[in-house]
């Protein structure tokens, strides 16, 4: 379906590729990895003809579409989240602007209208609807967003809004820049489920591992101008590396041992008349050798190591019978925290439910209504903001940010600190407006590293790390002796850092005094527990026994003595609307009960999905991945039902 041949590549005086090939077929799972400046986006800028080869050619099968996530930014109208999510072609797309136009402006050009309107029926705009809704609902969108102009939400849900779109789309070849960097772990989930069935190829960057171990079936990898492709997902592409660099190197020191033994003759020899033709021979002979490399080590590699903060109290921060509230939205309500010196915690929860705000009410960066926030002794906080930007001065240098600090070094140390995070050269005088992401991420953390605090705040710090910076943040919070609370999305870097899970939902707090892989246990046991618990209830029921009146039990004057006829047609009455209300009971626990056992099924299939021996079983992921569609589809279903019953006011 695509093909790059013979393909060669430079930008800014430096060669990205020198004639590399590669062929994506139909289906394909492709990894894209490499550090950053390897070249990834330019492969995708070359795929999608926005630049050229220098030397080659980049073939795509006539009639194969294409479609394009970039990284960080995409455009957003006057459309809605539902139009934009819909907006599949330019054709729909003007289409369903032509639509709006006519009907809000309440005059219609006949003619305009209904083509426009056959248009939108004839690209199937009816029937992508329905599935444009049921996609942004896995993306973590309300129905009320729906309607939302697209414009007026944050960059990170528009660019939900863009996936949802080529989701809707489905293009022939997919191509994700980094997919999963706008997305909380349960919209993730959901993701990497629909793209296990996803009916074309795929093609995407990423630096999140458990993310590539769980989708692709090969990895490519941009080393040294040179594209090499890996058969399986990331964790055999780790270990068939290290095969092949040992191969190689082996076969390296050989060939140049023989190579120094033909040398060693023909030096020898050379000027013996007798021997001349044999070392003329042997010289030949390494000028006819193809040549074996010696493996490359990765380039440009992170080191972080982040200096030992002040120790604190034993007692970090605390927050007390706090509230807080975006408008009319309540998020929080007698919120109640308390962190403890050295204490490692990932905060997790639905998209919505006040991570990123109860990060920042602990950074001090949002006032509450009321409550007290309150630090301990010697509590020096440091706040690594999700939005970069929210901590960076865009019109200063790279020099001058980390120079413009309530404590500032000197510019050697400051440079030297800066060359071990890549910023090298002339990089220090870059705008940090004009910086790449992942640089910005870098540099966030150089101003944390110049200035170390011993309460560590962190929105999303992989988000833009390849990863080897990702491995070097690992390691270097790994000897941090601090606090550290932080949100990722990144399932690795949760697995390696969190000793304690603080889930959030609803402005509620569950702590779980374990890491990662203990929530997901101990979540699925409660999941477990509320289904046996509803069976229990629904086994046990029993309709309430009568009220006695108030008047008897005050021991008032009777009321006039009632007919037989009368009192047969109120206990008929009665024992009707208590037949009603056991048998409602029994639908709700019913429902709560298959709810509850399809919500202990997903975490076990989540869990399932994370090892990497599912992967090895052949189709045991792909039988997962369609169990976990059609639990997706019930929950929903059983869901909806549930909240209509709730609803329904039944008395007994």
């Amino acid at each position: 379906m695509l093909t790059l041949s013979q393909v060669s590549k430079a930008f800014a005086g430096r060669t990205l590729f020198s004639d590399v090939s590669l062929q994506v077929n139909r289906e394909d799972r492709i990894g894209l990895v490499g550090p950053n400046g390897a070249g990834k986006s330019t492969l995708f800028s070359l795929i999608l003809r926005e630049s050229t080869p220098d030397e080659g050619r980049v073939i795509l099968e006539r009639n194969a579409t294409l479609g394009f996530l970039p990284q960080e930014t995409a455009p957003a109208g006057n459309e809605t989240v539902l139009e934009l999510a819909c907006a599949i072609s330019p054709e729909m797309a003007k289409a369903q602007q032509a639509i709006k136009r006519h009907e809000l402006a309440g005059t219609f050009d006949e003619e305009e209208y209904h083509e426009a309107l056959g248009t939108f029926s004839e690209l199937g705009g009816w029937q992508l609807e329905p599935k444009a809704k049921q996609i942004l609902k896995g993306l973590a969108f309300r129905e009320a967003d729906f309607d939302r102009e697209a414009r007026t939400m944050s960059g990170g849900w528009i660019m939900r809004a863009h996936l949802a779109r080529l989701l809707v789309m489905e293009p022939d070849l997919l191509l994700l820049d980094e997919p999963t960097n706008h997305l909380d772990l349960e919209s993730l989930y959901w993701f990497q489920d629909y793209l296990q069935s996803y009916p074309g190829a795929i093609l995407m960057i990423s630096h999140d591992r458990e993310f590539l171990n769980a989708l692709v079936d090969s990895i490519l990898e941009i080393s040294h101008q040179k594209l090499n492709r890996y058969r399986g997902n990331w964790d055999k592409y780790v270990v068939e590396k290290v095969q092949r660099e040992e191969i190689q190197l082996a076969a390296y020191k050989n060939q140049q041992k023989e190579i120094a033994s033909l040398q060693e003759f023909a030096d020898r020899f050379r000027a013996k008349a007798s021997k001349a033709s044999q070392a003329q021979s042997k010289l030949k002979q390494i000028d006819r050798m193809e040549k074996i490399e010696a493996p490359l080590s990765q380039e440009k590699t992170v080191h972080m190591r982040f200096p030992q903060p002040p120790r604190s109290g034993s007692r970090s921060i605390t927050l007390k019978d706090m509230d807080f509230s975006y408008g009319d939205l309540a998020v929080y309500r007698g919120l109640e925290f308390e962190a403890e010196r050295g204490q490692r915690t990932v905060l997790v929860g639905p998209n919505g439910a006040g991570k990123s705000t109860l990060i920042k009410l602990l950074a001090g960066t949002l006032a509450p209504e009321s409550g007290t926030r309150e630090l301990g002794h010697n509590v020096k906080v440091g706040y690594f903001a999700q939005h970069r930007m929210e901590n960076l001065n865009a019109k200063q240098t790279v020099l001058e940010s980390v120079q413009d600090m309530p404590n500032p070094v000197g510019e050697q140390q400051a440079r030297t600190v800066l060359g071990s995070f890549l910023f090298r050269g002339d990089d220090v005088f870059k705008p940090v407006g004009v910086l790449s992401g992942g640089e910005k991420t870098r540099l966030a953390l150089v101003k944390l590293l110049l200035d170390p605090p011993n309460l560590l705040l962190m929105d999303e710090p992989t988000t833009h790390l390849d990863i080897g910076s990702i491995d070097a943040l690992i390691g270097a919070l790994q000897q941090y002796e601090g606090t550290l609370i932080f949100i990722s999305h990144d399932v690795h870097f949760i697995r390696a850092m969190a000793r304690t899970v603080l889930h959030i939902s609803a402005g509620k707090l569950t702590p779980y005094a374990g890491d990662y892989q203990y929530y997901l246990d101990k979540s699925k046991a409660t999941s477990e527990r509320a289904a046996l618990t509803a069976g229990e209830k629904l086994t046990n029921f029993q309709p309430a026994a009568p009220k006695e009146s108030a008047a008897s039990a005050a021991g008032n004057a009777p009321t006039p003595r009632k007919s037989k006829e009368q009192r047969r047609a109120e206990a008929d009455e009665r024992q009707a609307k208590s037949r009603i209300k056991k048998e409602h009971d029994a639908k709700v626990a019913s429902v709560e009960m298959q709810i509850a056992a399809l919500e202990a099924r997903q975490q076990q299939i989540t869990a399932e999905l994370e090892k990497s021996e599912t992967y090895e079983a052949g189709g045991a992921a792909m039988n997962l991945n369609r169990e976990s569609l059609s639990v997706s589809q019930s929950l929903e279903r059983l869901t909806a039902e549930w909240e209509a019953l709730s609803a329904q006011n039944v008395e007994g």
